[in-house]
């Protein structure tokens, strides 16, 4: 990875120096061609319904002792993002499972100990807005193995083979459907009875406005579409009757990343009613996306790599709109994993790399930021960038914020720059680039101001015509303000510099 070009302006350790501290726009030796823009503010394409949002995946990072949690918890309260999902997940099964032993002789084994001190923390950070849910990992004690599957008995160390067994015991699937009716009974109606009738009482009472059902279940447990509904069925069915007024995300495909003529098929069959019980309802589906470079690719071509599959991941959101328009076009679309991912995201020489200033955050928060405009024209309810944090033995390529340090990186920058400027309810208009490498988006909020989103897909400036930016604002993220928040500056002409994977957003001052 190469560092940035200009690192005296960066701030990494002290997180009050980068709220406080904006760094200076950089002098762009910009070349003689300039590109032109242009924004057809009278053709409307559709109103946006897209939320631009994140995900937080449960790790030791989060739990109250960690030396960063508050910070991270922080930025997350200040972003203020709807629909944030919240997922405890299986490499950390003491702070994922609330019953990690089956019921047996009348004593059961529920403990939400470990598990409570951080959805308190999430729920007070995004409070009075609505959030998804996903405990995504099912006690393993409910699968078919040869063994008992055991777990670390330090809530911190990982694992990865806590996941195992395809088959349940209980084929009525009552069980596992109990187990999620009990957990979120847990969380909104002040605790549950147990296997044996005996009342576990919690206090709590908070709202899920959704539920999503397990997670990328093409790859855990490598589940088909037609089990996978059964599956959904049972859980929705058993969690209405404790929470009526949530609602349900499903699928949560892997697939999509590496993209299979089969996955098509799972979107066709989960949402037509007729694969359902009666009275299920199929209020979303999800799936996932990750660019990632090829091992031992240089890290100068990886711009290029990685929008070339953020195109061709966008072919298959057609097509899989096609297929919800067809079969079911009430049906919402919630994209709740968005990243990129290194080659060797866990080696030593690439983490390491990842915690000084680098280009990398910025080439991944561009392209979420070319994403998130080019799925609010699709009509994609939710594009949620993955995940708050990241660390080495989970996938640090993907972190939101330093993971020493807790301060937001420029992924995290770029979404609270697409989230303070882009609503649903804008109107999408026509936009159009003379360069490939450069991305157009005209935006008009409800009430009449006129914003572009700018995104450059290369690492190297460049110099943009915008008819009547002077006099207008522009805000940006690039390689020099790197983990601070959005720069902010008044234009004096039309003409908008870019730095290298910039994303910046200009707001007319006139028609």
């Amino acid at each position: 990875m190469r560092d940035l070009l200009f690192t005296s302006a960066v701030c990494i350790a002290n997180i009050a120096a980068c709220i406080v501290s904006v760094p200076a726009r950089a002098q762009l030796q910009v070349t003689p061609a300039t590109t032109r823009a242009t924004v057809s503010w009278a053709t409307v394409l559709r109103k946006s319904v897209t939320t631009p949002t994140l995900q937080v995946v449960v790790n030791p990072l989060l739990r109250p002792s960690s030396p960063i949690s508050h910070r991270a918890f922080a930025a997350l309260s200040h972003l203020g993002a709807n629909y944030v999902r919240f997922v405890p997940w299986l490499p950390y099964p003491r702070l994922a499972v609330a019953e990690l032993k089956p019921p047996a002789n009348g004593k059961t084994y529920w403990n939400f100990s470990l598990i409570d001190p951080m959805v308190k923390a999430f729920m007070k950070a995004t409070k009075g807005r609505p959030v998804i849910m996903n405990f995504s990992t099912v006690p393993e004690w409910m699968f078919t193995t040869p063994s008992p599957v055991a777990y670390p008995k330090d809530p911190n160390q990982v694992t990865w083979n806590y996941e195992q067994g395809t088959e349940l015991t209980d084929t009525s699937l009552n069980t596992i459907a109990d187990y999620y009716a009990r957990l979120v009974s847990w969380y909104t109606r002040g605790g549950f009875k147990d296997e044996y009738g005996h009342w576990h009482h919690s206090g709590y009472h908070y709202h899920f406005a959704w539920w999503e059902v397990l997670n990328e279940v093409d790859a855990e447990h490598h589940m088909n579409v037609q089990e996978y509904s059964r599956w959904y069925d049972a859980i929705t069915a058993a969690i209405h009757k404790v929470s009526p007024n949530t609602k349900f995300v499903g699928i949560a495909l892997a697939g999509t990343s590496n993209w299979n003529p089969d996955d098509l098929g799972w979107f066709s069959y989960f949402i037509k009613h007729r694969h359902h019980a009666r009275g299920i309802p199929i209020n979303m589906i999800s799936y996932h996306f990750y660019a990632s470079p090829p091992a031992n690719s240089p890290a100068a071509k990886w711009p290029g790599i990685v929008f070339k599959q953020a195109d061709g991941f966008l072919e298959h959101v057609q097509e899989i709109q096609n297929v919800r328009r067809q079969f079911n076009p009430s049906v919402q679309t919630d994209i709740d994993e968005i990243g990129t991912m290194m080659p060797n995201d866990n080696g030593a020489a690439e983490v390491k790399s990842l915690l000084g200033p680098s280009s990398y955050w910025n080439l991944s928060g561009a392209m979420f930021a070319y994403l998130f405009g080019n799925l609010a024209a699709q009509g994609i309810q939710i594009a949620g960038e993955s995940q708050l944090i990241g660390y080495p033995s989970q996938f640090p390529s993907v972190s939101m914020v330093n993971w020493q340090t807790g301060v937001p990186n420029a992924r995290f920058r770029v979404l609270e720059l697409l989230h303070d400027n882009f609503r649903p309810g804008d109107e999408i208009v026509r936009s159009t680039t003379s360069n490939p490498n450069v991305y157009v988006q005209g935006f008009v909020t409800p009430n009449g101001a006129r914003k572009v989103l700018l995104v450059n897909k290369r690492n190297r400036p460049v110099a943009i015509s915008l008819s009547h930016a002077a006099g207008g604002t522009e805000e940006w993220v690039d390689e020099v303000t790197a983990s601070s928040r959005p720069s902010y500056h008044t234009l004096k002409s039309d003409v908008v510099q870019l730095g290298g994977l910039a994303v910046s957003v200009v707001t007319l001052a006139r028609g």
